[in-house]
């Protein structure tokens, strides 16, 4: 493909579900130490990757795990994009559809 042709748009996007969960994030250190840890709201969640919230001057690395509350697991993250309080990141591997559905049980039984 020529460069200064359009790129193709993807075929399928992956469909994000609003959550609203709490969760941590936590910080890799060294020989992968897990000691830091800064809470954070999950907006939405998708098989690649969510959208979360957190303090406005808080520091974010560019590699971390995320936990979500509730849930036992901590999931391999890298950060895409950072504006004010909002950051995108994309998961370090694709997460189970069966995981992902886990997820959006728990908060739908939240809301009843």
């Amino acid at each position: 493909m020529h460069l200064d042709m359009p790129h193709p748009e993807p075929d399928r996007a992956l469909e994000e579900f609003v959550v609203d969960r709490p969760g941590s994030i936590i910080f890799v250190g060294h020989h992968l130490s897990t000691g830091t840890q800064i809470r954070c709201l999950i907006r939405t969640i998708s098989l690649g990757g969510a959208v979360l919230e957190i303090g406005e001057g808080v520091e974010m690395p560019n590699h971390f795990f995320l936990e979500i509350l509730g849930i036992h697991d901590e999931i391999g993250c890298t950060l895409v994009k950072r504006a004010g309080n909002t950051v995108t990141i994309s998961f370090n591997m694709l997460i189970d559809p069966e995981f992902l559905h886990h997820v959006i049980r728990l908060n739908f039984e939240a809301s009843q």
